[in-house]
């Protein structure tokens, strides 16, 4: 997997076992990450600019990075803690807000995120530098069917938080406990199944001429605010 960005590519050089290869613009000029790239030993490529564009779809500024593939957790490892928060993608398909909600996550504290492996974007390059390298921070699980895994997860004693505009004041509802927050695709919402699956649906005011916030941010705004009463 090809990673880019001047942030994401310090971000990495944490972890550098990580890393396979380094492709640098032959006119770079950060020279620490330069020499991070020497003293960690990573095989690097000088190359034109115009030979970095044609590797990712997305501004590089000057340096892809070659990792391995990310790997998922399992579900069983989201739950390790005493009361853990979750969060759920309900087939999110843009990869800047799943970045964004993977940033999110990791400022909040959330325990992890669960995404289903078909109909959603994965943890590619695009991700990770929207989410400025957070995702070796956030513990992210593919699962076969989420409907299966809510219903699973209320048996282990969840409350299940939907977002939707038509719901419950999401700042009156009570998200202490083992609890998960859903949030849905950004055209069609929630699926059916996914929503009847929920306990509650958490709704944000809207008090001017838009009906509906960018998916990234609801869930940024209903987290904090889960986070904020978990604190009380």
């Amino acid at each position: 997997m090809y990673i880019f960005g001047k942030n994401v590519a310090e971000e990495a050089l944490l972890h550098p076992n990580k890393i396979k290869k380094a492709f640098v613009d032959k006119d770079f000029r950060e020279k620490s990450l330069l020499q991070r790239l020497k003293e960690e030993r990573i095989p690097t490529d000088y190359l034109l600019k115009r030979e970095l564009d044609k590797k990712v779809n997305g501004l590089h500024q000057g340096i892809i990075l070659e990792i391995e593939d990310y790997q998922y957790a399992t579900l069983e490892e989201l739950l390790t803690k005493e009361n853990p928060f979750l969060v759920v993608l309900d087939h999110i398909e843009d990869p800047h807000n799943f970045g964004a909600i993977i940033r999110t996550c990791e400022a909040a504290g959330v325990d992890g995120i669960i995404i289903p492996s078909d109909r959603s974007v994965e943890v590619n390059g695009t991700v990770v530098k929207t989410s400025v390298g957070t995702t070796e921070k956030v513990k992210i699980a593919k699962v076969t069917n989420l409907v299966n895994t809510l219903k699973e997860l209320k048996k282990e004693g969840f409350w299940v938080f939907g977002t939707d505009m038509e719901g419950e004041d999401y700042t009156t509802l009570d998200y202490r406990g083992k609890i998960v927050v859903v949030c849905g695709n950004e055209g069609k919402g929630m699926s059916r199944l996914v929503r009847e699956n929920c306990d509650f649906i958490a709704s944000i005011p809207m008090q001017g001429t838009v009906n509906s916030l960018n998916a990234s941010v609801a869930t940024a705004i209903i987290v904090f605010e889960a986070m904020k009463s978990r604190r009380g």
